[in-house]
């Protein structure tokens, strides 16, 4: 899937391009979710749910490209004793 580039620098514009970029591309998410067995109202609901947590992640951390790297080692240790596989 891909998206148009913004064709302007105003606020409001860029918004308004945005708004409807997304709306045709969830228009074509809900229909492969409908072909698939899923309604429409639990899609957009779990969609809604889904921006919001991505919302909230991107608020914790808008850049995490620039956070340091965790190493193999250090990813294993973390999930020790949490029931993960590496216990």
């Amino acid at each position: 899937m891909s998206f148009p580039v913004p064709t302007s620098n105003d606020p409001t514009r860029r918004f308004q391009d945005a708004t409807d970029a997304a709306r045709l591309a969830l228009e074509a998410l809900i229909a492969d979710a409908n072909a698939a067995g899923w309604s429409t109202d639990e899609m957009t609901v779990a969609l809604v749910e889904a921006a919001r947590s991505l919302k909230d992640a991107n608020t914790r951390d808008p850049d995490p490209a620039d956070d340091p790297a965790i190493s193999d080692v250090d990813a294993k240790q973390g999930q020790i004793g949490r029931g993960e596989l590496f216990d």
